[in-house]
């Protein structure tokens, strides 16, 4: 029963903070508008640990690589921990197994960005509905404009409906339930 408590905040306390880094460096890559609400809260909560890392990892092509270097680290310790007090850690540690869990921290990473995606796809439909001059819009758009660009071009709107992020969502699935669960059972396989 403690584990199970250990491994609910283990979940969503590191869990959480992971999906606010790679929002962090999300919000970045796009170039989404620095005047959204979410912006200065998410530099808040995790600038404590993404400027020292800065110093030590450079970034790349405009890239902050040390914000996705600081998620994919924290995944691993989460997924390492969680096998731990799961009693499945495997014995021993050797540079292969180091290898897969290093492999499993970056797929458990690929499956949190696609959440983040189809939820920002999801918001963004609902609000487009309710309020679409909300001040999340511009942060929104620029997050799912380069999923949504590709169908839009592609299909047209039925009945002044845009189906593009209906499209998206179902290729984020699909990409969910068959690549990714496949090499996540490979990989769990091989510890």
């Amino acid at each position: 029963m403690l584990n199970q408590g250990m491994l609910f905040l283990l979940d969503t306390v590191f869990g959480l903070f992971i999906v606010a880094l790679l929002l962090r460096f999300y919000l970045q890559l796009m170039r989404a508008p620095y005047g959204n609400p979410l912006s200065p809260f998410l530099i808040a909560l995790t600038d404590f640990l993404v400027r020292p890392a800065r110093r030590i990892i450079p970034g790349l092509w405009g890239l902050d690589l040390a914000t996705l270097l600081l998620a994919w680290v924290i995944e691993f310790f989460v997924l390492a921990a969680t096998l731990w007090l799961n009693g499945m850690a495997p014995h021993p540690y050797t540079p292969s197994t180091f290898l897969v869990l290093l492999l499993l921290s970056a797929t458990g990473l690929l499956k949190q960005s696609i959440h983040i995606f189809m939820l920002v796809l999801i918001i963004q439909a609902v609000l487009s509905w309710v309020n679409p001059y909300t001040p999340l819009s511009g942060v929104l758009n620029s997050l799912s404009s380069p999923f949504l660009t590709f169908f839009r071009r592609r299909l047209p709107p039925v009945g002044n409906v845009d189906l593009s992020p209906l499209f998206v969502l179902i290729l984020f699935q699909l990409v969910l339930t068959i690549p990714l669960a496949w090499v996540e059972s490979i990989l769990y396989g091989m510890l």
